[in-house]
């Protein structure tokens, strides 16, 4: 995968001027012998391979693993921002079609599946003598992988889009009609993921870890089952995964948040970036372009990283988010526990006021900043953990996780539920998660408390207690909804959809604007550091005051078509 970021630019100005040699054509009698032309760039498997970097370099765009993604972190309830940032209009769902997020998701995500449709279409004509069958299969169950993935997340963030599998040669190539979700699953989806499934290895080795693997694939497939409720599908290809043995929770959480142990035996499917590569480069401009060379970095952790440090904390952790992670109660009897007060899992996502260790190489004690609201700021994707202050011009190495172990046993425990309702063998994989991050199990609830576990997504600070509930279908599902996939794989770009698959935004939104409403009428009971979870200064920030009574599933679910696709296909405009 380092040799496939290394040459990632300079490759891709060379598939531009591939790709928009054609239309030169017209004006030259003679081709130049020195320019490079689709005629003879597909001739040996190395090229196919240049080829297949590029589309590796679409994941590193801003919104689709980077920066961007900040807009969808604030969207569902575990975070807020403030007015003045860009992602204030998502958190008030006031989002439109010309606003940047909703329309460069949209570019980024077809630049990605026009250079996967080059690699797929051209093999397709290659003969043996340029490329062995082998190697075009495993070639091409990379590129349908990852086309599958851009055509995934088009579909779940815009409720459909435009299906072109073939390469675009005129203007009218592009004006194609809008198609739903359901079609692009059936259509595109499944059957490139199915293909990847059957012809990429499981494992890659040297240069080449990074690269999609068979484990990818199927948790992938397994995911799209899971949104399509093909619950007895999705749970069999998730158990295919956790019983091959590929992959296992990394012993510390942290190891899935920061540049060191990149790779490791949690990840699925994860995005590679580099504080080396360019250097002197900024971060900032949009990676993977010829003419405004990026560093290969990710800007991610500026946007969630400490103000005082060089970051923008453009996302802060709600309130709920942060209770549930300071009741996220360490259990004293795990071996992974070091003596420690906050979970590893709290320790690894967010930054109290109160917080154990150090941030940013300083101790909390000595760091100021806590007003306006806030009770917490986010760790996770950031680099507090190495550096005094986040990286000049946006040039952080942290890699993205897509796809990890530990959302694949989630996963699983959610479809076998829903499948045959067998609730005791979901419980043992959530704990599985739980136990990782040093905290009780649910089986450890249960075994002091006659049987029942607490309903952790209670405010015990608003309501006074949490209310023990006996174990079944229905409350081990809420556990996985509200609870585990929040605490767990919050800022990692699940959260938002998974909210609107389960058509539970409303009564979550709802439920944490009463708690809003509920500190602000108490504001002055709750800020004694001794007995509450949290303080919160200031003032209580108003995360939920215009979501909850904005929400419509049918204008927020999905984001609308951006305005820029509605001007420029011709369908679109009549």
């Amino acid at each position: 995968m380092k040799k496939i970021k290394n040459n990632l630019v300079k490759l891709t100005l060379l598939f531009v001027l591939v790709i928009t040699s054609c239309n030169e054509s017209v004006f030259l009698d003679e081709p130049n012998p020195n320019f490079i032309t689709p005629e003879i760039f597909w001739e040996t498997e190395g090229q196919f391979q240049s080829a297949l970097a590029t589309v590796y370099g679409a994941l590193q765009y801003r919104s689709i693993s980077g920066a961007e993604l900040v807009q969808e972190f604030v969207m569902g309830d575990i975070a807020g921002t403030e007015p003045w940032y860009r992602p204030f209009a998502f958190r008030n769902l006031a989002f439109n079609d010309g606003i940047i997020h909703v329309v460069d998701k949209w570019e980024e995500c077809y630049v990605g599946i026009f250079r996967a449709n080059q690699v797929i279409v051209n093999l397709q004509n290659a003969d043996e003598d340029v490329i062995s069958e082998d190697a075009k299969n495993v070639i091409e169950g990379q590129a349908r992988f990852l086309r599958a993935f851009f055509y995934w997340q088009l579909a779940h963030s815009y409720g459909g889009g435009m299906i072109n599998t073939d390469i675009a040669r005129s203007t009218e190539d592009f004006n194609q009609p809008f198609s739903t979700k359901e079609e692009i699953t059936s259509t595109i989806i499944i059957p490139d993921l199915e293909f990847a499934v059957e012809n990429l290895p499981e494992t890659w080795s040297g240069e080449d870890v990074g690269r999609i693997t068979w484990g990818a694939a199927t948790s992938m497939l397994a995911k799209v089952h899971l949104f399509d409720e093909n619950w007895s599908q999705a749970a069999a290809l998730f158990k295919e995964v956790i019983d091959s043995g590929n992959y296992a929770l990394t012993r510390d959480i942290t190891d899935n948040f920061w540049h060191e142990n990149e790779f490791n035996e949690e990840s699925i499917l994860e995005v590679n970036y580099s504080f080396d590569i360019n250097p002197g480069n900024s971060g900032f401009p949009i990676d993977d372009t010829p003419f405004n060379t990026g560093s290969e970095s990710t800007t991610l952790s500026t946007e969630v990283g400490r103000l005082g440090a060089g970051g923008f904390n453009t996302v802060l952790p709600t309130y709920n988010l942060h209770e549930m992670l300071v009741d996220d109660e360490v259990d004293p009897d795990n071996p992974i526990n070091d003596e420690n007060v906050e979970s590893r899992r709290m320790n690894a996502t967010i930054a109290p006021q109160n917080g154990e260790g150090l941030w940013y190489l300083e101790p909390y004690g000595t760091i100021g900043g806590w007003g306006g609201g806030q009770t917490a700021y986010v760790k996770k994707h950031s680099n507090w953990y190495h550096l005094p202050a986040e990286p000049a011009e946006g040039r952080s190495g942290i890699n993205f996780r897509q796809i990890r172990y530990a959302d694949v046993l989630l996963m699983y425990a959610e479809a076998i539920i829903n499948a045959n309702g067998d609730y005791m063998t979901a419980i043992e994989y959530i704990d599985m998660v739980r136990s990782r991050a040093g905290v009780y199990t649910l089986q450890q609830y249960m075994d002091m408390n006659g049987g029942a576990f607490p309903q952790l997504h209670i405010s015990k600070q608003v309501h006074g207690e949490r209310p023990l509930v006996t174990p079944n279908s229905e409350t081990v599902l809420t556990h996985i909804q509200r609870v585990e996939r929040a605490v767990e794989l919050c800022y990692e770009g699940h959260r938002w959809k998974d909210l609107v698959r389960w058509g539970i935004v409303k009564e979550v939104f709802d439920e944490l604007r009463a708690d809003e409403v509920w500190r602000q009428q108490n504001l002055a009971s709750i800020q004694d550091p001794t007995e509450q979870p949290f303080v919160i200064n200031g003032h209580v920030r108003p995360d939920f005051t215009v979501a909850a009574q904005l929400y419509d599933p049918e204008l927020h679910d999905y984001f609308p078509i951006p305005s820029t696709e509605i001007q420029s296909n011709e369908i679109y405009n009549q």
